[in-house]
């Protein structure tokens, strides 16, 4: 929990992540065990508190390619109610690139989807030049734990650092969003850059560029922004 109360986006974050991957071993998908998050949205409709039971719902919302959304509906006992969307990519596990969708798993969740087609294009901008120069930095060290067996930095560690960077409680009608680019790596040197404004704030994870300053490339991008629920 945070320091008011309220459950921590990380721990959020996993919550979904176990039922996703509960839903997909109860579909006896022994082929389909390998997928890495392409981004996540949440929508905050009330935040859940201290001791609040909670019940999570979840289908798949929608396809393409390579990758599948996955929906998760988390509501508590006390009124809380949040609203996930993931969207993942299928991965082939001897080489870590994305692969097609198998027949198996369309055979159980195209019925679900429907006719909906889901797109993986990123919509969160590059930092300018003017916020590489003199964009708010804040420090980060990944640990050890962080990483998962394909080398890269777990989901659900974005998340905490989002919480540090927001540095204060989610308020309800928040929506968030983190966008994977090529990810965290144990060797890499990130640098997380803030960009602070009166309805949004934006994170981006960098990585030093071939002339030592921050790759505008980024690793991940956050976003938050308030009054958007419902606008997807």
């Amino acid at each position: 929990m945070t320091r008011g109360g309220h459950l921590r986006l990380e721990a959020l974050i996993r919550y979904t992540q176990e039922i996703s991957n509960e839903d997909t071993n109860d579909a006896g998908l022994i082929d389909d065990l390998a997928w890495i998050a392409r981004s996540t949205v949440v929508d905050v409709l009330q935040p859940a508190e201290l001791d609040e039971r909670l019940q999570l719902t979840t289908f798949c919302a929608g396809l393409g390619r390579t990758w599948a959304e996955r929906r998760t509906r988390v509501t508590g006992s006390g009124g809380a109610h949040y609203e996930v969307a993931t969207l993942w990519i299928s991965i082939d596990p001897d080489t870590v690139r994305p692969r097609r969708l198998t027949e198996q798993f369309l055979g159980i969740f195209s019925e679900a989807a429907g006719d909906r087609k889901v797109s993986a294009k990123q919509r969160i901008s590059r930092p300018t030049s003017e916020l590489l120069e003199s964009g708010e930095h804040l420090d980060w060290t990944a640990r050890w734990g962080d990483f998962d067996t394909f080398g890269h930095m777990n989901n659900v560690i974005y998340w905490s650092a989002l919480q540090h960077a927001i540095g204060h409680e989610v308020p309800a009608g928040s929506r968030l969003v983190i966008e994977h680019g090529a990810g965290v790596v144990p060797e890499d040197e990130i640098l997380m850059l803030v960009d602070r404004k009166p309805s949004a704030l934006t994170l981006w994870w960098l990585k030093p560029g071939v002339d030592g300053h921050p790759n505008p490339m980024y690793a991940a991008a956050a976003r938050v922004i308030r009054h958007e629920i419902g606008q997807r």
